[in-house]
């Protein structure tokens, strides 16, 4: 049932979004005679690769400057896309990935191959099921570029409050949603957060309650909710808070652009 809420879903969002999607490839490409699409790699279910298609949202090139994450004051950020970024929209033609069942509608974001890398057993758990669209981490880090900003070292920052609390999220999700009920309720928790975070963040309390998640999930949200970044955490099975971000080789530029969720 879930696989085939996926393909009508976003079969159907292809056709009604069509002209949206249009126009916005259309102002990508007068911006800068750029493809308005970035086919990064990341990790589906199985640990195989695939490519995931973002309206592009930064400049030609940006994968150079060799920095994963992206504060919301990032200067590879276009004119364009930091607006189709707060907006969510550069996130549609992922629409095509749910049709072609490399993702679902919901599940946890999928990865960067080169920072999956370095995931600990516990968090390898996630390639057990499709990554999606939307997920738990999405809408409580709905903010996560302002949270970033102004870091002087936004990758390390990212492996040490973000990722912790991401994958904690993800794996709750795994091993307690992942039916089509709960995949209801989080698309709708996503469009209510579009109009009202607050609202949206209770109502993730709420799921996240009735999944008995671990109880440090709550504190990251009351401390989400009143403005405070998450405490640095080691990742689910890890022993340590991170101390040093490994680079990936420049020769990967398929690695960069939107790792920011």
């Amino acid at each position: 049932m879930k696989r085939f809420f996926d393909i009508s879903a976003a079969l159907a969002g292809l056709i009604v979004l069509s002209p949206l999607l249009a126009a916005i490839a259309l102002a990508i490409w007068l911006a800068d005679r750029h493809s308005p699409f970035y086919p990064g790699v990341r990790l589906a279910r199985g640990g195989a690769e695939f490519r995931m298609l973002k309206f592009r949202t930064m400049i030609p090139g940006a994968w150079k400057s060799g920095v994963y994450a992206t504060a919301s004051n990032d200067p590879r950020i276009t004119r364009l896309g930091r607006w189709l970024r707060a907006a969510k929209l550069d996130e549609l033609p992922q629409l095509w990935n749910v049709l072609a069942g490399d993702m679902s509608l919901v599940g946890p974001r999928p990865q960067v191959p080169s920072e999956a890398e370095f995931f600990t057993a516990e968090e390898r758990r996630l390639f057990e099921i499709r990554p999606g669209i939307t997920d738990l981490a999405s809408l409580i880090f709905s903010n996560e570029s302002a949270l970033l900003r102004g870091a002087p070292d936004p990758d390390l920052l990212t492996q040490q409050i973000l990722r912790p609390w991401k994958s904690r999220l993800a794996l709750a999700y795994r091993d307690h949603g992942g039916d089509l009920r709960s995949d209801l309720r989080l698309l709708g928790l996503t469009l209510l957060a579009a109009f009202s975070p607050e609202r949206a963040r209770a109502g993730t309390a709420r799921l996240l309650t009735q999944w008995q998640a671990d109880p440090l999930l709550f504190t990251v949200l009351h401390r989400l909710g009143s403005g405070q970044p998450p405490p640095a955490w080691p990742p689910p099975g890890g022993s340590a808070i991170a101390g040093v971000v490994q680079a990936a080789a420049a020769s990967a530029p398929d690695s960069f652009e939107g790792s920011r969720r």
